[in-house]
């Protein structure tokens, strides 16, 4: 037997927030014995599941799990069952509820899943940050979508932020929507919430979801302020900077530097990871030249583990002195050039 209406507000957060998608609900039951649970119903915004029952039970399970049989249970004592919040679980691929009475062969089945053609979705969805608040994200079509289908990119900050669709489309040579560029993106605590579904006269499409960890994904910018002072004493060159800017960090120990110094004369490069905003390079030469340049990347707090860009090469060191070589040069040709003139002269 199937329950339509069971789960039709698992769909909620995405029906009311997002532009509407094409999904399946069912419920089931055993046929063998009618559930006494019934009008199941799921508050994804809130991570709510609850239900009826015709009895009256001291404990209840109730049990989430994505297509990747990735699960959450948990035990009430009431008909409504709430899970962490942290629990981020994208809907494209369906999801299943199950509540059973412990120690008895009741229980009711509601599964999602998404409708659409077969390979109608996008393909390959990534995003980046870069530039601390600007961010581009881009897709390739479904594999088995119609050609007049066109895509759309729906996203939430938060939970507790409203839908915005994107603004900026990047377009393909057919006028096709394969990417969107954002500005002013804040990275929070939490998971953002991407959608991206289509349309087509011929078809219905498949959507597209995906929780994301802002951090995660931005490039971070460049340390600042790059200063190498040196002298001739054992400390040898005292070498600092300022932690690249981000819209959300604040700590300075947030971050991890790697240096990098090159002698400019040979192939010879220095490379060391530190955590403080400060390096002394003690093989410094001052008969050398030397090119530095600093990036970053966050082993902890909310930063990307993955190296930023590198700041502009800087050289220091006072290098070979040529002066004396230019000097030599020019007397030896003047000498050469009054040799020869005065060898034409007597000639004559």
């Amino acid at each position: 037997m199937f329950d339509s209406f069971g789960l039709i507000c698992m769909i909620w957060w995405c029906v009311m927030l997002f532009h509407p998608l094409h999904a399946d609900i069912q419920c089931m039951e055993s046929e063998a014995q009618k559930s006494p649970i019934t009008n199941v119903n799921v508050d994804w915004r809130k991570m709510e599941l609850s239900w009826e029952s015709s009895k009256n039970f001291s404990m209840y399970k109730c049990t989430i799990m994505n297509w990747d049989m990735e699960s959450t249970a948990k035990e009430v004592n009431s008909p409504l069952c709430r899970f962490p919040k942290e629990l981020y679980m994208p809907l494209h691929k369906g999801v299943f509820f199950t509540i059973e009475v412990p120690n008895t062969n009741i229980s009711k089945k509601c599964t999602f899943l998404p409708g659409g053609m077969n390979e109608s979705a996008i393909e390959n969805f990534s995003c980046v940050i870069y530039n601390i608040c600007l961010m581009n994200c881009t897709w390739q079509a479904g594999r088995g979508a119609p050609a007049d289908t066109q895509y759309f990119l729906y996203w939430q900050n938060s939970r507790d932020d409203g839908q915005m669709e994107c603004e900026l489309y990047i377009k393909d040579e057919n006028g096709r929507n394969m990417g969107c560029r954002f500005q002013n993106v804040r990275i929070e605590i939490e998971k953002a919430y991407f959608l991206v579904n289509g349309s087509s006269k011929d078809s219905l499409i498949q959507f597209y979801d995906e929780y994301i960890e802002l951090y995660k994904i931005e490039i971070l910018g460049a340390p600042l302020n790059v200063t190498a002072h040196c002298t001739g004493d054992p400390a040898g060159c005292i070498i600092t900077w300022h932690p690249p800017l981000t819209s959300h960090v604040k700590k300075v120990k947030c971050f991890q530097y790697e240096i990098n110094i090159q002698n400019k004369d040979e192939p010879k490069e220095e490379k060391k990871v530190v955590r403080n905003e400060r390096y002394e390079f003690q093989n410094y030469n001052e008969k050398k030249r030397y090119i530095l340049k600093i990036r970053a990347r966050g082993p902890k707090c909310l930063v990307s583990s993955k190296w930023g860009e590198w700041s502009e090469p800087i050289e220091f060191g006072q290098g070979k002195d040529y002066f004396i070589f230019v000097i030599l040069f020019l007397i030896a040709l003047g000498t050469i050039s009054v040799t020869v003139l005065l060898y034409c002269l007597f000639k004559r």
